[in-house]
């Protein structure tokens, strides 16, 4: 590469305090295309780099005010001009003081008298490994993005396999279970039709001939017939509540997985809380380690939503996982009972908003910043993968372009708030 190529629209910044050297340095480098900048001390070399940085500095060591050292130096120390390479020239032909130059991040030493083929030589080479270095820094920065990128990607992959997985394994055994219940229960109706028939038999037979013989007696008190009279109506009573609530299980199980809507479509959002809850109500029953967990809901009046409802339950899913995760393991502040409290209301941009808070013991401020990065958690080895928010951020915010935030005060609470346009 010649030297009027490299110099093309390139700016050299001569400071020197010798009108000579300045004459010279300026005639050799105009001539050669390269767009010269004059100083004559230290204080207007600073000054003149803030109003328009060039791309190399010839800078004169010893100058009166600021020296070449502390000019260099308080370059150097500024972000916006330490990348911009400096080159000192000197009369000083001592090994120290160019040892000096070179730790406080100069590139380069030219002696004066200034020989004007080695000038233009050693600025070519330096502005060859600059342009070099933007090079590779630009192709590093773009290889860390497409990096990001994919281990996003694959993240998003790995968590999309498992949710599809996860949806066909709940629909499959919604739909086993839901056979056999709903035989069950449609016959559970003529069952105590037919028991009541049977009992009220008995009983006339009893009215009619109070006193059978020894032989069925016996055996009606060996069945205990007087409490089997009264408890078999309570059976089939408990029958079908039990039928009933599985029934709703099952729905909630295939309101849940809606592998039918993988489209965006109009749904009530409450639906989709329910049925979550439903299928945690599990875990907030509570057990050895931690009490029942209440859960309030204050549902507003809301409009219908378009969504992706199967990835929105995921988001609810989520997060009503990690506030049953943060109260069993931290607990709760001032003897309190451990609490969920589900809001629902349209904001004051006019979107529809759900908040889900817990009263647990809160998440410190530089934790806070950090939550929704991928593979990021608090949680102990093997106990989570840190995909869950990461996941629920890129649900909401890309794929129905909405928000998700969470804020919390240490040792009171935690709250999550989604947002999602009506529209």
């Amino acid at each position: 590469m010649s030297v009027n190529s490299m110099s093309a629209d390139k700016t050299i910044l001569v400071v020197d305090d010798t009108p000579s050297n300045l004459q010279v340095l300026f005639d050799v480098l105009s001539e050669h295309d390269y767009r010269v900048a004059i100083a004559k001390n230290g204080e207007t070399a600073l000054q003149r780099i803030q109003l328009s940085q060039p791309d190399l500095i010839l800078l004169d060591v010893m100058m009166p005010g600021i020296d070449g050292f502390e000019t260099c130096k308080q370059l150097k120390a500024n972000p916006d001009t330490r990348d911009i390479p400096v080159v000192f020239m000197t009369a000083l032909s001592d090994s120290v003081d160019k040892i000096k130059g070179l730790s406080l991040g100069a590139v380069d030493y030219i002696t004066k008298p200034i020989q004007c083929e080695e000038v233009l030589a050693r600025i070519q080479v330096h502005l060859q490994l600059r342009n070099a270095t933007g090079i590779m820094e630009q192709r590093t920065k773009e290889l860390n993005e497409a990096l990001e990128n994919l281990k996003q990607a694959k993240t998003h992959l790995v968590q999309g396999e498992k949710m599809s997985a996860l949806g066909h394994l709940v629909a499959g055994v919604a739909h086993e279970i839901n056979n056999p219940v709903n035989f069950i229960h449609a016959n559970l109706n003529p069952v105590k039709e037919y028991t009541e028939y049977l009992l009220d038999f008995v009983q006339l037979y009893q009215k009619h001939y109070p006193n059978p013989v020894p032989e069925i007696q016996t055996r009606a008190e060996e069945i205990d017939l007087k409490f089997l009279q009264s408890d078999l109506v309570k059976i089939l009573n408990s029958m079908k509540i039990g039928t009933d609530r599985i029934r709703e299980l099952v729905l909630s199980l295939r309101n849940f997985s809606r592998l039918d809507e993988g489209y965006c479509k109009a749904v009530d959002i409450h639906v989709g809380i329910d049925s979550t809850l439903l299928i945690l109500q599990h875990r907030l029953k509570g057990g050895q380690n931690c009490p029942e967990i209440q859960v309030i809901k204050n549902y507003g009046q809301l409009p219908q939503v378009q969504c992706y409802p199967s990835q929105l339950n995921q988001v609810f899913m989520n997060i009503l996982s990690n506030a049953i995760d943060a109260l069993e393991s931290s607990g709760v502040s001032n003897n309190q009972e451990p609490r969920i409290t589900i809001r629902t209301f349209i904001s004051s941009d006019d979107a529809i908003a759900i908040s889900i808070a817990d009263n647990g013991v809160g998440i410190p401020e530089p934790i806070l910043c950090l939550l929704f990065d991928p593979f990021f958690t608090t949680k102990p080895l093997g106990k989570g993968t840190g995909l869950g928010l990461s996941i629920s951020h890129q649900i909401i915010t890309e794929k129905h372009g909405g928000k998700i935030e969470c804020s919390s005060i240490l040792g009171q609470s935690t709250e999550f708030v989604v947002k999602i346009p009506v529209k």
